[in-house]
C-alpha cells in the first residue's frame, strides 16, 4: 500500500497546524516544531474546527469565547474537509460532531433498489460511477442542459476504479452518445414501492438516467451490462452547479488552451495558454465541444479529464489544505453538490472513501476514454458512437482484474511472473480436485471435461460446490506439488496471484492433489484469467500531467 510521504512540515497534517488562541479566540497557523520534537499542541492550545467563514469571523469569535468557558479544552477535534472533482473527495481529517451532522444533512441519497452495495469496504478494490447530470434547474443554469423537472440525463459519466493496494486508480469516461442497451431497472418510488422500468435496446447511454423515470441505479445497471457483468459498488452524482461551487471554493483551477477560444454556445472566452477558471467560466470550459478539433463529445471528454486532473491537484495543494476558510467552503460545496447511494450516504463513510482515494499518488491516477467507433447507422453525419468491442472489453477486463493503466505494477507483475518459473509436471501427472466456489453453475464440470479431453489432465476430479463464495479463482498446493501447480496455472491461464502455497488434499485414490477453487472471476474453460498482456488501446493521461485542450 502506498503511504503518502511527509510534507515540508515533517509529516504534520497541514490541517492540524491551525490552533485557537484561548485568549483572543482567533486561529493561527502553528509553526513546524524543531527537528526531533513531537508535533503536539501547547498546554493552552486546542485544535478545533472554525465554525464560521472569514466574513463572520469576529462576531463568531466573541460567541466562541463565551461558549468556550466552562468546557473542557482537553478534547481534540480534527478538521474535516471534502472536495469532489465533480465528485471525487479529498479529505485531510475529521470535523466536530455537530458540524459533521450539519454536513450529513447536506448530502442527498438515493435508494437504488439493490443496484449498489449496502456498505463500503476499506480493504478491497472498489468501483464508483461518477455521474454528471445536465439538469439545469439551479441558479444561473438556465442556459445549459435539461430544463425539465427531474434528475436530468447522464451527461458526463466516469467509472472510477481504485486498486486494492491503493497504488493506482483508473477513471474511464463513458461517452454520453454511446449506443447501447439499457436493461430493465427496478426503481424505488416515493411511496416506498419498487417499479420496474422496462429496458430499451439500441439507445443513447445518457437515457439511462431521467428518461421514463430512471434513477442512478439504472445508470449503474447499464454500465454493469456494458462491462460484461462487472460490479459497480457505488455512485456519486452532481449537476452543473457542482462545477461552479467547487471551483469557486478552491479559488479556481488552472486549465490550458492550445488556441484562443471564444465560443458563442458555451460562452467560454479565454486566450491561448494557461488560465485560471472558476464558477461560470469553469462550467463553460467543461461544457464546450464546438471549439475543439472535431467538435465532438469525445473532444469534450478529453477537456473534462484535463479539468478534473487540475481540480484534483488543486484540492491536494498546500494552499487549500492550510486554509480553514477554503476547507470549510469546500466541505459545504462538496456535500451540497452530491447525491449518493445509501451505502455511502453519510459523512463518516464518504470520509473513508476519500481517505482511501487520497492514498493513490496523483501520477498514478489514469484518465481514459472507453474505446468507441463512429456509428455506421448515422450515415455521413456522425452523431453517435458504438462500442469498439475488442479494446473496450480489454479495458473493462483490466479494471475487473484490478490491473493498472499506468506502469506502476510492472515491477510487481515481474515478481509475480517469477513465481510461475520453475520445473513443471506433464499434464498427465497433474492431480487436481476442482470445486465451484462462486463461479457460474456447472463451471466445475465443464472445466473438468475441458482439462481431461483438451489438455490431457486425466487425473482430475470434480467435487461440486464449496458452499462458499470467493471473488477470485485460487489454486492451493503443498510444496511437493509446486511443479503440478505451475503446469495447471499455465494450462488454464491463471495469474501468479492465484497460486496459494499451502496444503494439498487426498483425492479419491488417496493420493495428494492440488485444489482448484473456481471463483466469481471464472469466465469459462479455456478463458485466461491473467488479464490482458498490455494496456488497452485507449486515449489516456494521468492526473499529474498538464495538457492544453485543442
Amino acid at each position: 500500500m502506498d503511504i503518502p510521504s511527509p510534507g515540508p512540515e515533517g509529516g504534520i497534517d497541514p490541517a492540524d497546524r491551525w490552533v485557537r488562541d484561548p485568549h483572543t479566540g482567533e486561529y493561527e497557523l502553528r509553526a513546524a516544531p524543531p527537528a526531533g520534537r513531537p508535533a503536539v499542541p501547547g498546554p493552552r492550545q486546542e485544535s478545533v474546527v472554525p465554525r464560521a467563514r472569514e466574513g463572520r469571523r469576529r462576531a463568531a469569535g466573541r460567541d466562541r469565547r463565551k461558549e468556550g468557558k466552562g468546557k473542557s479544552t482537553g478534547k481534540r477535534i480534527l478538521l474535516w474537509t471534502a472536495g469532489t472533482l465533480t465528485f471525487v473527495l479529498v479529505v485531510t481529517a475529521v470535523g466536530g460532531y455537530l458540524y459533521l451532522r450539519h454536513l450529513d444533512g447536506n448530502i442527498s441519497t438515493t435508494d437504488t433498489a439493490g443496484a449498489t452495495s449496502d456498505s463500503f469496504s476499506k480493504d478491497k478494490a472498489f468501483n464508483i460511477l461518477l455521474i454528471g447530470t445536465d439538469k439545469r434547474q439551479g441558479k444561473g443554469d438556465t442556459g445549459y442542459g435539461d430544463a425539465e423537472d427531474g434528475l436530468g440525463h447522464a451527461d458526463t459519466d466516469i467509472l472510477l476504479h481504485v486498486s486494492q493496494d491503493r497504488t493506482n486508480a483508473t477513471a474511464l469516461s463513458i461517452p454520453r452518445d454511446l449506443i447501447t442497451d439499457i436493461p430493465d431497472c427496478p426503481t424505488r418510488q416515493p411511496d416506498g414501492t419498487i417499479k420496474t422500468i422496462p429496458g430499451t435496446r439500441h439507445t443513447k447511454f445518457n437515457e439511462s438516467l431521467g428518461q421514463l423515470g430512471r434513477d442512478p441505479g439504472c445508470t449503474v445497471r447499464t454500465v454493469e451490462r456494458l462491462a460484461g457483468g462487472m460490479k459497480v459498488d457505488h455512485f456519486m452524482m452532481a449537476d452543473f452547479n457542482a462545477v461552479k461551487t467547487l471551483t469557486t471554493a478552491v479559488h479556481g483551477v488552472q486549465i490550458c488552451l492550445a488556441h484562443a477560444v471564444k465560443d458563442k454556445e458555451s460562452h467560454l472566452d479565454l486566450p491561448a495558454g494557461p488560465s485560471t477558471v472558476q464558477g461560470e467560466q469553469a462550467l463553460a470550459f467543461v461544457r464546450t465541444r464546438h471549439s475543439w478539433a472535431h467538435e465532438s463529445d469525445l473532444d469534450r471528454i478529453q477537456a473534462q479529464q484535463q479539468f478534473l486532473g487540475s481540480l484534483f491537484r488543486r484540492m491536494k495543494s498546500d494552499s487549500t489544505l492550510t486554509s480553514p476558510t477554503t476547507l470549510l467552503d469546500l466541505a459545504e460545496a462538496a456535500t451540497k453538490a452530491l447525491t449518493v447511494d445509501k451505502g455511502i450516504g453519510h459523512i463518516s463513510t464518504l470520509k473513508d472513501v476519500a481517505l482511501e482515494l487520497k492514498k493513490v499518488p496523483t501520477k498514478n491516477i489514469s484518465f481514459g476514454t472507453l474505446p468507441v467507433l463512429d456509428n455506421p447507422a448515422d450515415g455521413p453525419v456522425h452523431q453517435t458512437v458504438v462500442l469498439n468491442e475488442g479494446p473496450a472489453q480489454q479495458a473493462f477486463s483490466m479494471i475487473k482484474n484490478d490491473l493498472s493503466f499506468t506502469e506502476v505494477k510492472k515491477k510487481q507483475k515481474a515478481q509475480e511472473a517469477a513465481r510461475l518459473k520453475g520445473p513443471r509436471s506433464a499434464p498427465g501427472d497433474v492431480r487436481v480436485d476442482l470445486y465451484n466456489a462462486g463461479a457460474p453453475s456447472g463451471s466445475a464440470q465443464t472445466a473438468l471435461a475441458w482439462l481431461q479431453t483438451e489438455k490431457g489432465v486425466t487425473r482430475s476430479s470434480q467435487l461440486g460446490n464449496t458452499g462458499t463464495h470467493q471473488p477470485r479463482t485460487t489454486l492451493e498446493y503443498a510444496a511437493a506439488q509446486a511443479d503440478q501447480a505451475r503446469e495447471l496455472a499455465d494450462l488454464m491461464g491463471l495469474p501468479a496471484a492465484a497460486l496459494k502455497p499451502g496444503r494439498s488434499e487426498k483425492n479419491a485414490q488417496g493420493l495428494p492433489a492440488i485444489v482448484l477453487r473456481l471463483g466469481a472471476d471464472f469466465q469459462g474453460a479455456g478463458v485466461p484469467l491473467t488479464g490482458p498482456a498490455k494496456t488497452p488501446d485507449v486515449q489516456k493521461h494521468t492526473a499529474d500531467q498538464v495538457k492544453c485542450a485543442s
